[in-house]
């Protein structure tokens, strides 16, 4: 008797789905057996994990009954004895490895019989346990980052940042024996299989394999990356609503990967994993991203003489990207880098010759400790690269630059709050307030450690160039609501910096693009003429049919747009916005209480806003202890500003507060999310 519930009361694995034992390392554990007399004389345990288990890599433990439990090991202390069965307490030392064990049990009194088998059964990472790695004091931190099955992601740009429900399920059924099945399918595995299962004690060999087994690159892992704005042949990454699909899918197809996933879902889904095997874990956004990719911790941004954005440079500035963050100790580096360690499971750079990138200690990044383990370099860049933006004229090669700025990159840096469905900003806990001398200071300790002081970097601007001052400066003004089906109105203001007058060509255009602000499709251009008289500022009213950007839209709801202003006698000016078109809303209503075991009704409204028909609509819904697996609803075609309500029933099967998400999607809206609490 593995006595299932108490120990799954005990070890705060009552959630996991599963009819096997599943605890927690360094914490004791009940087994009631069939027994012998007098077993505290003739008893030997044997646990042990993975392919070949041996004492040396303390993959395999044999120990008998003893009076008090050991802290260093493996450990049975009798509870109790009837005329038939035996109590025994067993405990792991804090350090185990975790996975999946074979228990026996071995009679020394009976001469050399082989040993009987108990079971299996599955040993996790234990935050509650002050003995291990991934001790975490504060217990409504436990609750949210490893018992929470719903989050918020962040998205958008910084200068609307929006959000959205996703539901980890790391209790679902079958998910814990996948996140096994992915440490068992992973390249160090493959190479070595009893090394890498001995290494399974420390949480930061496993997180840093699972950020290489997420992405589907090098080792087949469970996500293929899609930044194409083409998502054929697969499920577009905006319109997963969970992990829980996608880790079924990926088991389901023999192990292939899962066409497509963007940074939001790998971080999601390597949220699920941590959380699942008890690591803490939570995602962060962070808004105007740096992708370094050769390590100068510097962007550059190309743009020709049109203004449009070119796809030439291996850098890029995203909208946001999103990565992970982990709590544990680094042993390795002290204890001043332990707390939450980065690790992000996006294919962008490789790292030791693969897919993979952490853990970075968050502390390392802010104090600028860059030559610490494992790639604080492009972490640092991704929240404090210097950004250059140049003129590139294709027929010569030539590029000139327009200006630079060291403020832009990396900017509230955001996770959910704990125990609430808030926003919590934590630029802060990675960098100096941008433009401290603090800040500037750790900038240089960061480029000296990696060798760039002393580097001549002939693809630098010199400092003349840096240093030269603008004529006019620019830029662009919403005027009108930010919404898809709506006409896109901005206003360019221009303003004369000098005491003479100015005569200036712009050239303007606007770009769909994916969040990685990559040019998609053209959508719009100009160019006008203008004087400006001594210090005078001028409007230029814009206005972007929603006829015009309809087609070129991406999933990602992105628009670049870009006046570059030739200023006769002076230097270029550069001016940008990257807007995010809301998606029109869609409201839940729970109608009457939800009580476990019964029927619920939810009516889910849409009311379409444009002035034509909306068709292919389908609405997908999903919500842990709310309903099994993921319901399909297709809805009929919707005529310009008509209204649908669709209902269908819950059957709850847990109290509590409980999320449902909804994603709602036609041919003209991509991916329209919302959630809804339930208090069962």
């Amino acid at each position: 008797n593995w006595h299932l519930k108490e120990n799954a009361r005990d070890h705060h694995t009552s959630k996991f789905s599963s009819r096997e034992l599943i605890v927690r390392r360094g914490q004791a554990f009940i087994v009631t057996f069939n027994g012998t007399e007098q077993p505290e004389q003739n008893l030997t345990f044997i646990a042990e994990t993975g392919p070949k288990p041996s004492k040396l890599a303390k993959t395999q433990a044999t120990f008998g009954i003893s009076s008090t439990v050991s802290k260093e090991s493996w450990s049975a202390v009798l509870q109790s004895t009837s005329s038939n069965s035996v109590s025994i307490s067993i405990s792991s030392p804090p350090n185990a490895v975790i996975g999946r064990y074979k228990l026996s049990v071995q009679s020394t009194s009976s001469g050399s019989s082989s040993p009987a088998s108990l079971g299996t059964f599955v040993l996790l990472f234990n935050p509650w346990s002050s003995g291990d790695d991934v001790f975490m004091p504060n217990k409504a931190e436990c609750e949210e980052y490893v018992l929470e099955e719903f989050g918020i992601i962040f998205a958008g740009n910084k200068n609307h940042i929006n959000s959205f429900g996703w539901n980890f399920g790391q209790f679902q059924e079958d998910i814990l024996s996948i996140c096994l099945s992915m440490l068992d399918r992973s390249l160090n595995y493959r190479q070595d299989p009893a090394t890498d299962v001995s290494h399974r004690n420390d949480p930061k060999y496993v997180g840093r394999v699972l950020s290489a087994m997420v992405n589907a690159n090098d080792d087949r892992g469970v996500l293929l990356g899609n930044w194409s704005g083409n998502y054929e042949g697969g499920k577009s990454p905006s319109s997963w609503t969970g992990s829980g699909e996608i880790l079924q899918n990926w088991k389901k197809s023999g192990f292939k990967p899962v066409r497509y996933g963007q940074c939001w879902v790998f971080a999601a889904v390597l949220t699920t994993v941590l959380r699942c095997l008890g690591i803490p874990t939570r995602t962060i956004t962070n808004f105007s991203s740096a992708h370094d990719a050769d390590g100068n911790l510097r962007v550059d941004e190309f743009y020709d003489a049109s203004g449009n954005h070119l796809d030439r440079a291996a850098d890029s500035i995203w909208n946001f990207h999103v990565w992970n963050e982990s709590w544990f100790s680094r042993s390795d580096l002290g204890p001043s880098y332990s707390g939450w360690q980065v690790l992000d499971a996006t294919p962008q750079e490789e790292s030791g010759g693969i897919y993979q990138c952490g853990p970075a200690s968050r502390n390392a990044i802010k104090e600028g400790d860059v030559d610490l383990d494992y790639d604080c370099p492009f972490v640092f860049a991704e929240v404090n690269a210097d950004c250059m933006y140049w003129n590139y004229d294709p027929a010569t090669g030539k590029k000139t630059l327009i200006f630079s700025k060291s403020t832009v990159i990396g900017q509230f840096i955001s996770t959910k709050a704990v125990g609430r469905d808030d926003r919590v900003d934590v630029t802060n806990d990675y960098k100096y307030e941008e433009g401290s001398t603090k800040e500037r200071d750790i900038f240089k300790k960061a480029r000296k450690k990696l060798g760039l002081e002393d580097k001549f970097d002939p693809t630098a601007p010199t400092p003349q160039e840096i240093d030269q001052k603008p004529d006019i400066s620019g830029k662009f003004k919403v005027a009108g609501p930010l919404e898809v089906g709506k006409d896109l109105n901005l206003i360019l203001v221009l303003a004369n910096l000098q005491s003479d007058a100015k005569t200036v060509r712009v050239n303007m255009t606007a770009w769909s693009t994916v969040y990685t602000r990559r040019p998609v499709h053209e959508i719009w251009k100009d160019s006008i003429s203008v004087t400006l008289s001594p210090t005078e500022e001028k409007q230029f009213p814009i206005k972007i049919p929603y006829t015009e950007y309809q087609q070129q839209l991406t999933t990602d709801n992105m628009i670049q747009v870009t006046a570059l202003c030739h200023v006769e006698g002076g230097i270029q000016v550069l001016v940008q916005r990257d807007i995010t078109l809301d998606n029109p809303a869609i409201d839940i209503q729970i109608l009457g209480e939800a009580k476990v075991n019964k029927e619920v009704d939810v009516e889910v409204v849409f009311t379409n806003p444009i002035d034509m028909e909306v068709m292919d609509c389908v609405l997908q819904v999903e919500g842990n202890d709310l309903l099994r697996g993921i319901l399909e609803i297709d809805i009929p075609p919707l005529k310009a500003s008509e209204k649908s309500s669709t209902k269908f029933k819950l059957i709850p099967f847990e109290t509590g507060p409980k999320h449902l998400l909804v994603n709602f999607s036609c041919d003209k809206f991509a991916d329209i999310k919302t959630f809804k609490m339930v208090n069962v």
